[in-house]
């Protein structure tokens, strides 16, 4: 029997007028009968969300950090349930799946702890000469409804990224999840539910971006928009937002430097990982390696031979490490790109073919720079390795992107150390390190076409508050 879900409004779990089958990425079958959601529904939700934030602000921030430890233990205790969600809806495989659950409990851990650490600071009033007699202090409060579009990739941790700050800092929020992952986010909605959120400060709507995500971007009463996805996505969001806040984390097609190490087989390890880590369908994973000439060869059969190890199938199963891709005409683009960079002049070490919605992890060197695999994101399990002679033509070859998420670089040297983290154009420089590491309290988010603020929870509750100042007169 087909699982069939609700949408969940105004603290009421609802179907739709009409639905849609929910298949899975890796095998056709359906999982669920998901509600498509109406304007209607996405206005009715705004309203509630609107309504319920006298409730949310009224909270102390005990209760409010009270409210995200308990959606913590939750997913603590239903910790298997929730990592086969994943491998279900967006196909990743169970053993990453089992690592983004972790990551999600720790979120909301750091969330609850940023709920009380939510302060202003007094100023100096009579440090200026009109300031003799006054006192002046700033506080932080909620902006209100925020309006939170999720991608696909990490459906519960990403979730957790717009719902942990929004509610720490009391504000309600509207969340439109991926189509193809809403089961993640609905989910997630029945631990706040049994955590004793208030009614009506979360709101699930389900359906395509085109069809109800404009109306959370341009409502009046939305506040803020957080997104990550698309940059073309991203660039009609920022046009469509007017003057609310947005949040938008992008894409990128990061780079690692290897300039120097005394590890070659643990770089290429590591390299391996972040290159074809859930079929390279991270926004960090990296796609682009520069090595210095004479570890090339090194590099490339450390891992080539690591790659041997992958096993590729059923995201169910404990021994996989690469699945499907979320859709085929994802694995299309992928192989058509990968021809494009050998018709070029590039060289495939490995992989490069397909099966349906399966693409092999792929090690593609000497590409030129032209090539799509090269300057645009490819969202798959494809990493180019390219060679240099000199450290500055490196951090050009990094630079000389549309994107700036994070980079990493690998020296044993501390002045070509701090060199990348001056010179290179991205959001985050991981020395000795891929580009694909990441820690959920830390801040996260890229310059150019990357996108413009920053999550880690400390900094997405900052984005998520008005700063407010008072001042006293004393004399």
């Amino acid at each position: 029997m087909t699982l069939t879900k609700k949408m969940f409004i105004n603290g009421e779990w609802r179907e739709g007028k009409t639905s849609y089958e929910l298949k899975s990425p890796y095998s056709g079958e359906v999982v669920a009968k998901l509600p498509f959601s109406t304007k209607e529904d996405v206005l009715e939700a705004i309203e509630g969300a609107k309504s319920a934030q006298k409730k949310m602000k009224a909270l102390t921030s005990l209760e409010r950090s009270t409210i995200l430890e308990k959606v913590a233990n939750l997913f603590e205790e239903n910790f298997e349930e929730c990592a086969l969600i994943l491998t279900k809806e967006n196909a990743k495989p169970l053993k990453a799946a089992r690592g983004e659950i972790l990551r999600t409990i720790e979120t909301y851990k750091f969330a609850a702890e940023e709920a009380k650490k939510l302060t202003g600071e007094t100023i100096p009033m009579d440090a200026a000469k009109g300031g003799k007699g006054k006192f002046g202090f700033t506080k932080r409060e909620p902006l209100g409804v925020i309006g939170a579009i999720t991608p696909f990739n990490f459906p519960f941790n990403l979730v957790a990224h717009k719902l942990g700050p929004a509610f720490a800092a009391g504000n309600t929020v509207v969340l439109k999840p991926a189509s193809q992952t809403p089961l993640s986010a609905l989910k997630t909605a029945e631990f706040f539910e049994q955590a004793g959120l208030p009614i009506g400060a979360l709101h699930v709507v389900i359906g395509k971006g085109g069809d109800i995500g404009d109306v959370l971007v341009t409502h009046p009463d939305v506040k803020l928009i957080t997104f990550t996805g698309s940059l073309e996505v991203g660039l009609d969001i920022k046009a469509k937002a007017g003057l609310k806040k947005s949040t938008l984390e992008l894409g990128s097609n990061s780079a690692v430097i290897i300039d120097n190490t005394d590890d070659i087989e643990s770089v290429a390890r590591r390299c391996v990982d972040g290159a074809f880590a859930f079929a390279g369908q991270v926004c960090i994973s990296v796609q682009r390696i520069f090595v210095k000439n004479e570890l090339f060869k090194e590099l490339t059969e450390a891992m080539l031979e690591t790659v041997k190890g992958l096993k590729t199938g059923d995201p169910a199963e404990e021994s996989t490490d690469i699945s499907a891709l979320i859709q085929e005409k994802e694995a299309v683009r992928a192989e058509e790109w990968i021809k494009e960079a050998q018709n070029k002049g590039a060289e495939v070490l490995c992989g490069g073919k397909r099966t349906g919605s399966i693409l092999e992890p792929t090690i593609i060197a000497n590409v030129p720079s032209s090539a799509s695999i090269s300057c645009n994101e490819a969202f798959a399990p494809i990493v180019m390795i390219n060679t240099y002679d000199d450290y500055d033509e490196a951090i050009r070859n990094v630079n000389d992107s549309q994107y700036g998420l994070q980079a990493g670089v690998y020296t044993t040297s501390i002045e070509k150390a701090f060199q990348a983290v001056d010179q290179i154009e991205v959001g985050g420089v991981i020395i000795n390190e891929v580009p694909a590491f990441r820690v959920d309290q830390m801040p996260y988010g890229g310059v150019k076409n990357s996108g413009t603020g920053r999550e880690g929870i400390k900094y997405a509750t900052e984005e998520m508050t008005e700063l407010k100042l008072a001042v006293f007169n004393l004399v």
